[in-house]
C-alpha cells in the first residue's frame, strides 16, 4: 500500500510550499531505509523524513524525530557531507511519476554555488535514494548492479536515467477526452486497469474511483465501453483533478472494521463503502497517519528477537511435553515392582530361556486375575528379575528428577513469555538493548554484552489519568525491576495480570486513595500491556507495593507478593485511546520520574 503519483502530487507541492528555501541543518539515518533532514528557517524548524521502505515508500513531515543509532551509516555520512548547509531550492516530482527530486543549492570548492538533487523513488520493492549532481549519480542507497538489474544501473559515477517511461499521459497535461479516446486501444483490460495503463501516476485507488465517479464497474471491460460511458468518464475525470486541486479538498484513508488499511488518497473516496474513513487537514497527517497503521519499519533488532523467541518457546514447550511423557511413564514404577515381585516369588517353578511370557499369580492380588509377565528369552529368569528391579529403581529416581525438570522447564517458558510480552511494547534502541543484555545473560543469545558507555536506561511508558492520578507502565524486565523497586512508593498500587506474562504497572493517586474507577484503568491498562490483549475478562492482581518482593538471584521481572485482589477487566482499545495516546512520539510527558 503506497500513495500513487496521482496523490503525491499534493504532497509535494505541499512541500516545496513550505520547505522551499529552508537550509539544511542536520541529516540522520535512523535505519537502513529511512533518512531525516532536519530543515531550519527564520523562526521555525522542520524535519523531513524520506522512507523507502517497500510497505509505504513515502516522504513527509513527521511529528516527531525516530530515534538514531550510535553510528551513522556510511551513505548518511556522504548525505551530510554533500548536502549540509545548502539550501532547499525545490521540491518537485518528475511529472506524475512516483519520483520527487529535492533540488539542493551547496557550496562547493573554489566558493561555486552546484545544485545537487536528493531523488526519492517511491516505487514499492524498487524504492531508491539517489544522490545526483549534474545528471551523475554521486552514490545511492541501494546500489544497483548488472547482476540485479539489465535495464537501468544505478551505481557512482553512473549517468542517472529515470525509471523508464512507459508512455503514459499526464492528466494534467492532456484532455481528458484524448485521455477517453486512447482507453479505445486498451482491448482486454479492464476499465480501472486501462485507466492506470493510460494516465500516468494513477494506481487502483485513483482508476476505481473515476470509475464510480462514471457510475461504471471498475472490472468492466473496456470493449463494453459506449458513447455515453465515455462521456461519463470525461466528466469523472475533471471532477477527480478539480478535487486533487482543490486546496479545501481533504486527503482521506479508509479502513475496514478490523483496523487494516484499504485506500488512501490526496482526495475524498467514495468508491468503497463500510469500514471507516478518516480524513486530514493535509498529506503530512495522512502520511503520519498511514505510517502507523502499516508500521513499516520494524528494527531488525526486535524481529531477530521475536524469532530467536519464538524458536526457544517452541523448544521449552516440545520439551515440556516430552517431560511429562516420562513422567506419565515414570508413574508405573509400582506396576513394574509388581512384576519384578512377583517373577521373584515364583522363578523357582519356571525353566530359564523357555517362554517369551509367563503367567502367574498376581502376589499382591491373590483372589485377582492372574499376571503376564513378559521375558527376555536371552537372560536368566534371575537376570529378568534383577532387569525388572533396575527399570524400577530408575523409574522412581525419575519420578522426583523428572517433576524438578518439568518446574524448570516452566519456569523458563513463563519467563521467555514474559520477554516476548516486552518486546511487542520495546521500540526505542535503548529499550531493545536491555532484552539483549537479559537475553544474553540467560544463555539463549550467544552474543557479547556491550560495554555500558553512560547510556541512560530506557524510561516506562507514564500516563496521567483526568482525576489526576499517575500510571507508569513497564516495557521490558529491566524496566520492570526498577519501577517495582526504586521508582514506586511504598503506598502505591502495583499490578499484574494474573499467571499471564505482562507489564508491572504501578498506579499512583492523587491523595494516596485509588477510586474504583483509577483501579479499573489502571487494571485494563496492565491487561492491555500483557500477552491477555484481546481477551475478555483477563484477571488482574493488585496490592500495594510494600507488599511485593524480590526474591534473592531471582530473574529480571520476577517478584512475589502477597495480600492481593484480583479484578477481571476486558481491555478495549477505544476506551484506553485517550491515555494510550500520551505514549505516543511528540507527546508531553512531563510528571516521569527518574528511576
Amino acid at each position: 500500500m503506497s500513495l500513487d503519483g496521482f496523490s503525491l502530487r499534493r504532497l509535494v507541492r505541499e512541500l516545496d510550499a513550505a520547505l522551499a528555501g529552508s537550509r539544511v541543518d542536520r541529516i540522520s539515518q535512523p535505519n537502513k531505509q529511512t533518512i531525516q533532514i532536519a530543515l531550519r528557517q527564520p523562526g521555525e524548524n522542520h524535519l523531513l523524513t524520506i522512507s523507502i521502505h517497500p510497505r509505504f515508500p513515502v516522504l513527509y513531515r513527521p511529528p516527531a524525530p525516530l530515534e538514531n543509532p550510535p553510528e551513522p551509516p556510511s551513505f548518511c555520512m556522504l548525505l551530510r557531507k554533500q548536502l549540509e548547509a545548502g539550501r532547499v531550492a525545490a521540491i518537485r516530482q518528475q511529472g506524475l511519476d512516483r519520483v520527487v527530486v529535492i533540488d539542493i543549492d551547496c557550496l562547493a570548492a573554489g566558493g561555486r554555488i552546484v545544485t545537487r538533487s536528493l531523488v526519492a523513488e517511491l516505487m514499492g520493492k524498487y524504492s531508491n535514494l539517489i544522490l545526483v549532481q549534474d545528471g551523475v549519480i554521486i552514490d545511492a542507497l541501494r546500489r544497483v548492479g548488472a547482476n540485479s538489474s539489465r535495464v537501468r544501473l544505478v551505481l557512482p559515477n553512473s549517468p542517472y536515467e529515470p525509471p523508464p517511461d512507459r508512455g503514459q499521459r499526464n492528466v494534467l497535461e492532456t484532455s481528458p477526452d484524448e485521455i477517453a479516446a486512447a482507453l479505445k486501444g486498451q482491448d482486454g483490460k479492464s476499465l480501472a486497469s486501462a485507466l492506470s495503463g493510460v494516465c500516468q501516476g494513477f494506481g487502483p485507488v485513483t482508476a476505481r474511483e473515476v470509475a464510480f465517479g462514471a457510475g461504471l464497474a471498475a472490472d468492466m471491460p473496456v470493449t463494453a465501453l459506449d458513447e455515453a460511458d465515455l462521456a461519463s468518464l470525461v466528466t469523472s475525470l475533471r471532477e477527480t483533478v478539480a478535487a486533487l486541486e482543490d486546496p479545501a479538498s481533504r486527503p482521506c484513508l479508509l479502513r475496514d472494521d478490523s483496523g487494516k488499511l484499504l485506500a488512501m488518497a490526496a482526495f475524498p473516496l467514495h468508491y468503497l463503502t463500510g469500514g471507516e474513513t478518516e480524513d486530514f487537514p493535509d498529506m503530512d497527517h495522512l502520511a503520519a497517519r498511514a505510517e502507523k497503521l502499516l508500521a513499516s519499519f520494524v528494527p531488525p533488532d526486535k524481529e531477530r528477537f521475536r524469532k530467536l523467541l519464538k524458536n526457544e518457546l517452541n523448544r521449552a514447550r516440545g520439551k515440556a511435553e516430552k517431560l511429562r511423557a516420562e513422567q506419565q511413564m515414570a508413574e508405573t514404577a509400582e506396576s513394574v515392582r509388581v512384576l519384578a515381585d512377583t517373577l521373584m516369588t515364583y522363578q523357582y517353578q519356571l525353566k530359564d530361556h523357555a517362554d517369551e511370557t509367563v503367567t502367574l499369580p498376581n502376589l499382591y492380588e491373590p483372589e485377582g486375575e492372574p499376571l503376564t509377565i513378559p521375558l527376555d528369552r536371552r537372560l536368566t529368569l534371575q537376570q529378568n528379575v534383577q532387569s525388572y528391579y533396575r527399570k524400577y529403581n530408575k523409574l522412581k529416581r525419575a519420578q522426583s528428577l523428572l517433576a524438578e525438570q518439568i518446574t524448570a522447564c516452566e519456569t523458563e517458558i513463563r519467563y521467555l513469555g514474559s520477554i516476548e510480552a516486552s518486546l511487542e511494547v520495546s521500540a526505542s534502541l535503548a529499550e531493545l538493548a536491555e532484552i539483549r543484555e537479559e537475553l544474553i545473560a540467560g544463555g539463549w543469545l550467544r552474543e557479547k554484552a556491550k560495554k555500558n558507555r553512560g547510556e541512560k536506561p530506557s524510561r516506562p511508558f507514564h500516563f496521567r489519568t483526568p482525576e489526576g492520578a499517575e500510571i507508569w507502565v513497564g516495557k521490558n524486565n529491566a524496566q520492570n525491576d526498577r519501577l517495582t523497586f526504586h521508582t514506586a512508593q511504598k503506598d502505591d498500587i502495583w499490578l499484574h495480570t494474573k499467571d499471564i506474562p505482562g507489564s508491572h504497572v504501578i498506579l499512583r493517586a492523587p491523595d494516596g486513595a485509588p477510586t474504583d474507577d483509577m483501579l479499573r484503568l489502571a487494571a485494563e491498562l496492565a491487561a492491555w500491556f500483557s500477552q491477555a490483549r484481546g481477551s475478555s475478562k483477563v484477571p488482574v492482581d493488585y496490592t500495594p507495593c510494600r507488599f511485593v518482593r524480590k526474591p534473592s538471584g531471582a530473574k529480571p521481572g520476577f517478584v512475589i507478593f502477597t495480600n492481593q485482589k484480583t479484578l477481571y477487566v476486558t481491555p478495549e482499545e477505544a476506551a484506553l485511546a485517550p491515555l494510550l495516546r500520551q505514549a505516543e512520539p511528540g507527546q508531553d510527558k512531563t510528571g516521569l520520574p527518574r528511576p
